[in-house]
């Protein structure tokens, strides 16, 4: 039992830390442009699973009876609605957003006036209910698990502690209070743990989830359109024009270039080239950056981002840094042509 909450209280301690950590690399804003509520939602999600384990660690250690107060019910019955509004869009290909989605957290408002005997089970009832709706997503995205093995594994696996800790929460009446919420903070810990390992070895898995919802419900709008050609037109606009010059670049004017909608530029782009298309553009505005940093030394980094393209130094930063995996500074001291003698 001791051993237990040892192992138990590290593993709050690493939630903390690694919510804080996702938080900071995962939920940028430049990863989430066309699903800004989405964005929103998983950093709610995150907060809320950082609260819990805060508490749990202060219980475990100090023997808080914070566990018991409102402000704790509520946030077990954020954890579930939070989850749900942001793997809908990712799950089910869909970015639409209306004000009646904030109704899931109805019950969050009222878990602040419920006794802490009903709170607890009702919150694991509640996200039984949520469980099954995320049952159905994955097992509707078996179809790309050969492309996107290690992303739907990540997903089962989730499903599968949070499968356990409903069953957990079930089970309450019949463990003792200490030995239910070491458990608890240990599920929590181990479900951070395992987003924590596939982040490293995919960073871009939300991303990826995402692309395989795509391919699974997507009605094509490139029926009558020659890809390749399109494609084609596309690459001439860029390298000729240099339209990733143009700061305000975005969808619509790309694809008024092209004489195509919105929708069937961004299906290209997504089926054709495997990413979106404002990473498109950002990759020829890097590109661009990388040859003038090398070609004119003397210029300074502000004026090569703002040059190709970036409305800021801290975008032009972000995305060189995505890109490259460097700064523009570092990449241009690595790759410095040495004096002639």
């Amino acid at each position: 039992m001791i051993s237990m909450q040892a192992m138990a209280i590290l593993l709050t301690g690493f939630s903390l830390f690694s919510a804080l950590s996702i938080a900071v690399t995962q939920f940028r804003s430049e990863n989430y442009r066309e699903q800004v509520f989405s964005r929103f939602m998983g950093l709610v999600l995150l907060l809320a699973l950082a609260g819990l384990q805060l508490i749990h660690f202060l219980y475990l250690q100090y023997g808080s009876g914070l566990i018991r107060s409102p402000g704790y019910h509520a946030l077990l019955f954020t954890v579930a609605p939070a989850f749900y509004l942001f793997a809908r869009p990712i799950l089910q290909a869909r970015g639409d957003f209306h004000s009646t989605q904030l109704l899931h957290f109805v019950p969050t408002a009222a878990a602040l006036f419920l006794p802490h005997e009903i709170a607890l089970p009702s919150s694991f009832l509640l996200g039984g209910g949520y469980l099954l709706w995320l049952a159905r997503n994955i097992y509707a995205l078996r179809g790309q698990r050969s492309h996107f093995r290690l992303e739907l594994a990540t997903l089962g696996t989730v499903f599968g502690i949070a499968i356990a800790v409903m069953l957990l929460g079930l089970g309450l009446p019949l463990l003792p209070e200490p030995l239910f919420f070491i458990l608890y903070a240990t599920a929590i810990g181990f479900a951070f743990l395992l987003i924590s390992i596939a982040l490293n070895l995919t960073p871009r898995l939300s991303a990826n989830v995402a692309k395989a919802a795509r391919e699974t419900y997507a009605t094509t709008t490139l029926g009558n359109i020659d890809r390749d050609q399109a494609l084609q037109r596309l690459q001439t606009l860029m390298a000729n024009e240099q339209l990733y010059r143009k700061p305000g670049l975005d969808l619509a004017t790309l694809a008024e270039k092209l004489e195509l909608s919105p929708h069937q530029l961004s299906e290209l782009i997504n089926t054709q080239l495997g990413k979106g298309v404002s990473r498109y553009i950002r990759e020829h505005r890097v590109t661009a950056a990388k040859a003038i940093l090398l070609a004119e030394p003397a210029a300074s980094v502000l004026s090569v981002g703002m040059s190709v393209g970036f409305s800021s130094q801290s975008n032009f930063y972000d995305a060189f840094r995505e890109i490259t995996g460097m700064t523009p500074g570092k990449y241009r001291k690595l790759h410095k042509k040495p004096a002639p003698e």
